[in-house]
């Protein structure tokens, strides 16, 4: 049988949660649908979040779980979703133990996944001394001298933010070249370029040691990487929703995606006026306390023949 809610929430990480939550607190009827596979797995700390600084991921999560047991009207469910069909007012979510779930609305919150370079041993570090937002993770290598993987135009941004934090930073090419304005930033800066191929990543004395092909290897407190990144559950690519250049869903200031009765939030959602999706578990968290809202105002106006202001 399949049983019906006003909003089927997809994902269980931070925008999912609050999702919930504010849902719960509107008394509507709603389902968490989610997998125990998180983006921040890795990190057994988060920062940059107030009230929280420092605190697990899983703890966070373990918490909003609790919060979430004082709301009847909410059902968390460990179920992987595989499909979403129908439209606004009648969605049919698919599991895939072959259940169905059916909601008025249904609220993406499933994330990213990060694919990171293939240098051998930086799988192993990452969330640790090997990070990717500054951020999040940059003050705990405050006073160490501090790499940057890649050869990209951002290169020279990322050294610029950095250098209130690192003794010192060191970019590293892995045998790619620059070009003309990157190089030229970088020595502007004071910022010394490696551009040999990077060999080996390993735990150091300081943190991270980089082993390069030539030349003395490298003792960093620690080393951002712009990983490459996609939609963390498959179905999303077949929901024909408007996508960013980066590929993230975008939405508007509510949270509502190109298809009506979609909503997305967290690291999956892009606002067009952003530059890219600000990923983080506060501004996860917010996205979903606000696309949240919107379902509920959406439903209460639909089901009282009220239009919503403009």
């Amino acid at each position: 049988m399949t049983t019906s809610y006003d909003v089927a929430v997809v994902g269980a990480g931070s925008a999912g949660l609050q999702a919930a939550l504010t849902l719960g607190r509107m008394r509507r009827p709603v389902v968490v649908l989610g997998t125990d596979r998180y983006r921040n797995d890795p990190a057994t700390e988060m920062h940059n979040f107030l009230g929280h600084d420092g605190t697990p991921p899983a703890a966070l999560r373990a918490a909003a779980r609790a919060d979430l047991e004082r709301y009847p009207t909410v059902e968390l469910r460990d179920l992987e979703v595989v499909a979403i069909t129908g439209e606004t007012g009648a969605f049919t979510v698919h599991t895939a133990d072959g259940g169905t779930v059916a909601a008025r609305r249904v609220l993406l919150a499933t994330g990213v996944a990060d694919t990171l370079p293939a240098t051998p041993g930086l799988g192993a570090l990452w969330g640790d001394v090997v990070a990717h937002c500054p951020y999040c993770h940059g003050h705990e290598f405050a006073g160490a001298p501090v790499g940057i993987l890649g050869a990209d135009a951002s290169v020279p941004l990322r050294a610029a933010m950095l250098e209130r934090i690192a003794s010192s930073t060191v970019a590293l090419t892995d045998g790619a070249e620059l070009d003309d304005a990157t190089a030229d930033a970088l020595k502007r800066m004071g910022v010394e370029v490696r551009t040999e191929q990077v060999t080996e990543v390993r735990r150091g004395p300081l943190g991270v040691t980089v082993e390069l092909a030539a030349g003395p290897a490298v003792d960093l407190g620690g080393l951002f990487v712009g990983p490459a990144w996609h939609q963390a559950a498959a179905f999303v690519e077949r929901l024909d929703l408007d996508r960013s250049p980066m590929g993230a869903i975008l939405v508007d200031a509510f949270g509502r995606t190109s298809r009506p009765g979609i909503f997305a939030a967290g690291d999956i959602a892009q606002l067009p006026g952003m530059p890219m999706p600000m990923a983080s578990v506060l501004t996860a968290a917010a996205g979903g306390l606000v696309a949240a809202a919107a379902c509920d105002r959406e439903l209460a106006a639909a089901d009282n023949g009220l239009a919503l202001p403009a």
